[in-house]
């Protein structure tokens, strides 16, 4: 009876940080060598953010994105000033946003959907959906990042990374040849969030925040739409979406990101066939978690 319990309590845990409720694509980074290891303000190595995407006019960069299947882009709302799908372009695959490049594709948009809700005064609900006009084929370099599930638990402290091709300080453009940055930041809980903006923005539970208190550290103009994602045992997640900030890197500020765990139904409703992954991150469970390999060994020892 003992052992049964045991091994029950085991798979539900591993169950909770979705490894097996995802599938084998959304999630994985093969080219991604991070580990453990903290990088800040640096160029990604290419292919380590096989998900981001570039949105363009005129082959210029504006803001960013994250492939979530074969055919669809998030990204945020304040991005698109209207539903026109005219001259914008998706670039994925590559990490110069300008440059050609063997792993990358371009696509047109077919479609824009902005959160109905969407306040360009507030920032609340500031997400939003491209779907590309055909789909593209998953390798090394393209693949799409996991979405952090309805009820997802982002506990203050707990790593993320941002990554983007947008200014590296405030009215500094990233210098040719545009090389993708990353970049680790904490996550700030949504009460000392609200404590620093108080009187410049109210933050809502649809928006979570991260950041240095020492500022230093933060996406910036050119970033906005962009995905802040975490890593579970095994599968990388998307927490939020690039939204706003006080300026870029402020002490005090932390960046302020739409919190994706809030719009699973509402993304789901629009996307029906081929749905993203969706994975229930907990920040309680985080240093909780039991690799496959010590399940095993703990059976071998009841055997």
């Amino acid at each position: 009876m003992e052992l049964k319990l045991l091994v029950t309590a085991v798979l539900t845990a591993l169950m909770h940080t979705g490894i097996y409720a995802q599938s084998d694509v959304c999630g994985s980074a093969p080219l991604n060598k991070l580990g453990t290891k903290i990088v800040g303000g640096e160029g990604a190595a290419a292919g380590s953010w096989p998900w981001m995407a570039s949105l363009q006019h005129n082959s210029e960069h504006f803001c960013g994105g994250s492939l979530i299947n074969n055919q669809w882009v998030l990204t945020a709302a304040h991005c698109l000033n209207s539903t026109s799908t005219s001259d914008l372009i998706v670039y994925l695959g590559g990490n110069a946003a300008v440059d050609p490049n063997p792993n990358a594709v371009y696509r047109t948009v077919s479609q824009i959907i902005n959160h109905p809700n969407y306040n360009n005064e507030t920032n609340n609900n500031d997400i939003s959906l491209l779907r590309l006009s055909s789909p593209v084929k998953f390798t090394d370099y393209i693949r799409p990042v996991c979405l952090a599930a309805n009820g997802s638990v982002f506990e203050a402290e707990t790593t993320c990374w941002v990554t983007g091709w947008g200014d590296i300080a405030e009215n500094i453009s990233l210098p040719f040849p545009d090389w993708l940055q990353e970049v680790s930041v904490p996550i700030v809980s949504n009460s000392q969030c609200a404590t620093a903006y108080n009187e410049i923005s109210n933050i809502t539970n649809n928006m979570m925040c991260a950041g240095l208190d020492e500022g230093g550290k933060d996406s910036c103009q050119g970033d906005s739409g962009g995905p802040l994602v975490t890593k579970t045992v095994s599968k990388w997640v998307q927490a939020g979406v690039v939204s706003f900030g006080k300026g870029c890197a402020h002490p005090k500020y932390p960046g302020v990101y739409t919190r994706v765990s809030q719009y699973q139904s509402w993304i789901n409703s629009h996307i029906t066939n081929n749905q993203p992954g969706f994975v229930t991150f907990s920040g309680a469970a985080r240093l909780a978690y039991v690799p496959v390999s010590l399940v095993l060994s703990i059976f071998s020892l009841f055997i």
